[in-house]
């Protein structure tokens, strides 16, 4: 299942670069693409393992930008 996300408070491109960096390390994870210009986060995992995915990926946003939040 492929999904796309809003990201509020991504400041720079280089965070966007190390939060999809971070978030592509995880388990589950098949693709990630952060896009700091349009603020989205497309995430790429198993139909069903993806609410657990995503979940895990929410989590790890908050720890690795803690300004930013992802709007799902």
């Amino acid at each position: 299942m492929r999904k796309s996300f809003r990201l509020d408070e991504i400041d720079c491109a280089v965070c966007a670069g190390k939060l999809e960096d971070a978030i592509a390390r995880l388990d589950g994870v098949e693709a990630v693409s952060v896009n700091f210009l349009t603020q989205k986060l497309t995430l790429t995992a198993a139909d069903d393992r993806f609410d657990d995915v995503l979940a895990r990926v929410v989590d790890l946003a908050a720890r690795v930008e803690p300004d930013c939040e992802i709007v799902c």
